[in-house]
């Protein structure tokens, strides 16, 4: 469905050449691996999108405000991942009643395995491995870092489901409680340096293991259950972990994007990856109310959830900006804000969806079709070792 209508987009974008090879490549894809659902599952998408551009054109051809065009990527993402969590639920419930699953396990859950993903880099980089029990997580950790370089941190505003919830979360307390308790500058910067310390212990573990420890790690019993490991870990919490949980969702409540700002290691890597991304929110003087008329407009600043100070720069160079366009939307004046690169090639609302659905769903599925995304572990492997997950460690 993503990448169909990431087609849709880039036709009626004007973009009609790239739209014909997108179409091709991934019906190209979607026959060649000979795989019946895939093949159905490309045909409904064609006929969903066109049922929606004669009833919704607006949708389907991108011609929306950037907000609802970022709001509906957000929460069909989020719908896409909440689909992902009842099937893994139904596929370990089963494993777990010693049934055949006649659901299949959903690799893309391997995305929620960062540090597994990691080791699978790193055994890529230095050994030529390439893990076969996990292989989607090195693939989801790659396209995360990819979205990074290529698009600052849009994954961050635009298709993190932990975002969304964070955002909902924010406006219910806005709800009983509007006043807003922001920490002074001398307090906030430290506070958001919390996630690059959880950065840095993550990429600890992964650095300090010897390369010649990682084959018996990406063989052992741990790895192959890593994903029950770490859905025992949200299903069946302790009181330090609760007590997380209740830190988080309190970050989340007390300041917009709190827990992207504060605590997410993810956040922190893009936000790194970031600083190398061509393109970035530009400010051209030129249009811009407050050079050009001498006004004093700062629309672009309150609209920020990140509370950057757009109207003062010239370009956004803030590891926070999650090029959410915000900003951009809230403009009165077109050309005075853009997401763009140096020399000037500009990436609208629309564009920036498209690239980031091809990202998300293209490569993946080129993984798919080249053997690195399917785990290979058998099934009656999992069904034993999940009889013993709380015996299994490291």
């Amino acid at each position: 469905m993503a990448l169909t209508y990431s087609v849709s987009l880039l036709y009626w974008s004007g973009k009609k050449w790239g739209a014909a090879a997108s179409g091709v490549l991934v019906s190209a894809a979607a026959i060649s691996s000979l795989y019946w659902p895939l093949i159905a599952a490309l045909a409904i998408a064609a006929i969903v999108i066109g049922l929606v551009n004669k009833f919704q054109p607006q949708v389907a051809q991108g011609n929306m405000r950037s907000n609802n065009l970022r709001e509906g990527v957000q929460h069909l993402l989020a719908l896409s991942m909440l689909l992902v969590g009842v099937q893994f639920a139904v596929n370990s419930a089963l494993l777990k009643a010693g049934v055949t699953p006649w659901l299949m396990r959903p690799d893309v859950g391997d995305a929620f395995l960062p540090i597994a993903g990691g080791i699978e880099l790193k055994a890529i980089a230095t050994l030529g491995i390439w893990d076969q029990t996990h292989p989607a997580a090195a693939v989801m950790l790659f396209v995360v870092l990819l979205t990074g370089l290529l698009c600052k941190r849009a994954f961050c505003g635009w298709a993190c489901p932990l975002g969304l919830a964070g955002e909902y979360l924010y406006k219910l307390r806005k709800r009983f409680i509007k006043h807003e308790y922001l920490p002074p500058a001398w307090l906030d910067w430290p506070l958001r340096m919390l996630k690059y310390l959880l950065l840095l212990g993550l990429l600890y573990i992964i650095i300090s293991m010897p390369s010649q420890s990682i084959p018996h790690y990406l063989s052992g019993n741990y790895h192959k259950i890593a994903d029950l490991k770490m859905a025992l870990f949200f299903v069946t919490p302790g009181l330090v972990t609760l007590l997380c949980f209740a830190l988080i969702l309190s970050l989340a409540a007390w300041r917009r994007q709190g827990f992207c700002r504060y605590i997410c290691p993810y956040g922190a890597l893009l936000g790194l990856a970031s600083f190398l991304s061509p393109f970035k929110i530009r400010r051209n003087t030129q249009h811009c109310l407050i050079e050009s008329k001498g006004m004093s407009c700062d629309k672009c600043t309150r609209a920020c959830p990140a509370n950057i100070a757009v109207h003062t720069q010239l370009n956004v160079r803030s590891d926070e900006c999650q090029a959410c366009m915000r900003c951009v939307s809230a403009c009165p004046k077109n050309e005075a804000l853009h997401l763009s690169t140096r020399n000037g090639i500009k990436l609208s609302a629309r564009g920036l969806t498209i690239g980031l659905m091809l990202l998300l769903f293209l490569i993946p599925l080129i993984a798919y079709l080249s053997g690195f995304w399917v785990s290979q572990t058998p099934t009656e492997t999992r069904m034993y070792l999940i009889q013993h997950l709380n015996s299994i460690g490291h």
